[in-house]
């Protein structure tokens, strides 16, 4: 009679295991993004979501027309004591270096200025305000071309370009907002030197 329940318990552990690994399996979830097999693809729409919310500074610092938007013309060419830019100088490597992430980011043929100075304007001011305004425009329809990129589910965050050397979508995005986000903070402090 022992071995019976035996032989019963046995049968019982096992069908309970198979009904635990069949429900496990139904209840499998997607991979997650960060293991190096991803036959799925995680859904990632969070993530797009809060990628554009950092591009354009809706969180955690200044968006760009709070930092730029009324700055008077008369001004944008303007230094102060310790500071060794111009609200122009500024925008003008904000609008270039997002240009230039932005094309890597899509365009294989994409041919980088050379740095430092292919990324910096040489004046200190705009010659007109109509410079200005151009600039403003270009910076902000670039800025709108990386958003769309980035919220585009058909383009991988994760995949590596194949022209570069191991960036990512994700990673060039992040670049973007990192750099605007800091060179958005100089103009902000700028215009307080400046009282305006």
């Amino acid at each position: 009679m022992a071995t019976t329940k035996t032989k019963t318990k046995t049968k019982t552990k096992a069908k309970i295991r198979k009904q635990v690994a069949k429900k496990a399996r139904a209840q499998k979830t997607v991979p997650s993004p960060l293991q190096a097999d991803r036959r799925v693809a995680p859904s990632d729409k969070a993530l797009r979501e809060h990628l554009v919310k950092l591009l354009t500074g809706s969180e955690a610092h200044a968006d760009f027309d709070s930092a730029v938007g009324d700055w008077p013309v008369q001004l944008t060419g303007a230094k102060v004591a310790n500071f060794p830019h111009t609200a122009w100088m500024l925008l003008e490597h904000l609008r270039l270096a997002q240009w230039d992430i932005l094309e890597f980011s899509r365009n294989p043929n994409h041919k980088s200025p050379p740095w430092p100075e292919g990324y910096w304007p040489k004046a200190e001011a705009p010659a007109n305000e109509k410079e200005w305004a151009d600039s403003v425009a270009e910076f902000k329809r670039d800025l709108k071309a990386m958003e769309r990129l980035v919220s585009n589910s058909k383009n991988d965050l994760y995949a590596k370009l194949p022209w570069g050397d191991g960036q990512t979508l994700l990673r060039e995005a992040l670049l973007v907002a990192d750099h605007n986000a800091y060179h958005l903070g100089q103009l902000v402090m700028l215009r307080k030197c400046m009282g305006i």
